[in-house]
């Protein structure tokens, strides 16, 4: 039996923080969560406030850049995958070594969506969470095959969106 798959995917905001609050609360019932953040862009105040929830719940990026990845230059992109390709063989290790009880990828659908990597290398990605990992995905796009494999897909999008963000 594998551990559980759930998926948050959508053209709406919020799928990185219902992740990221599941990850809380399994950090609050003494599991270990680690969340791997990819194509982010610029970091947030909201990700130096989580370091103070280590070790119990850690937070990766391995991107340097400060801007989106449609958004740089050529070499920039290939700096940026080196770097991608870095959290993959991290994320990798983690699962090999059950590392953690959760494991969070977030926005893990957009390397499809870039070309970066492929649906059948995703899917042997999460092939390896084995029976002690549960594993959050997030991204815009799920590809359609994913939503046999996952335990529960949750499909985010917004149905009013005003011109005014919420504590931005």
């Amino acid at each position: 039996m594998d551990g559980s798959l759930q998926i948050y995917h959508g053209t709406g905001r919020g799928k990185t923080t219902a992740a990221l609050g599941l990850g809380i609360r399994a950090a609050g019932n003494g599991k270990q969560v680690i969340m791997v953040q990819f194509l982010k862009g610029r970091s947030s105040g909201t990700l130096e406030y989580l370091k103070k929830l280590e070790p119990e719940l850690q937070i990766f990026r391995f991107e340097r850049a400060g801007s989106r990845f449609s958004d740089l230059s050529p070499e920039q992109q290939k700096e940026q995958v080196d770097n991608i390709q870095t959290a993959l063989l991290y994320t990798k290790k983690v699962l090999d070594t059950c590392q953690c009880d959760l494991l969070i990828l977030d926005e893990i659908f957009g390397l499809i969506d870039y070309g970066i990597i492929s649906e059948d290398e995703l899917e042997e990605l999460v092939s390896l969470r084995g029976d002690s990992v549960d594993l959050i995905l997030t991204g815009r796009h799920m590809p359609e095959r994913f939503m046999d494999i996952a335990d529960s897909v949750y499909h985010i999008f917004a149905e009013k969106e005003g011109n005014r963000e919420i504590l931005s």
